[in-house]
């Protein structure tokens, strides 16, 4: 299981282009930095992290297809 290095995440931050929230920002760096493509992946990544998780809550995902929803809404 990965675990995010939040450190890592930051520095991406300061050099990302584009808008959106924190968690859009998250889902990119997962998609980048871990080279993570699978909604399932990225979903039981941030399931077992407790700051991702209120992210997950906030946003009423509580499965992988609820996540997949979200991606393909933010594609869009």
């Amino acid at each position: 299981m990965i675990t995010i290095n939040w450190n890592e995440f930051k520095e991406f931050k300061k050099h990302r282009h584009g808008d959106g929230d924190n968690f859009d920002a998250l889902l990119e760096f997962l998609k980048s930095y871990y080279n993570m493509t699978s909604p399932i992946d990225i979903f039981e990544t941030l399931h077992n992290d407790d700051l991702s998780l209120m992210m997950l809550e906030k946003r009423s995902i509580a499965e992988a297809e609820d996540l997949e929803s979200y991606l393909f809404k933010i594609v869009r």
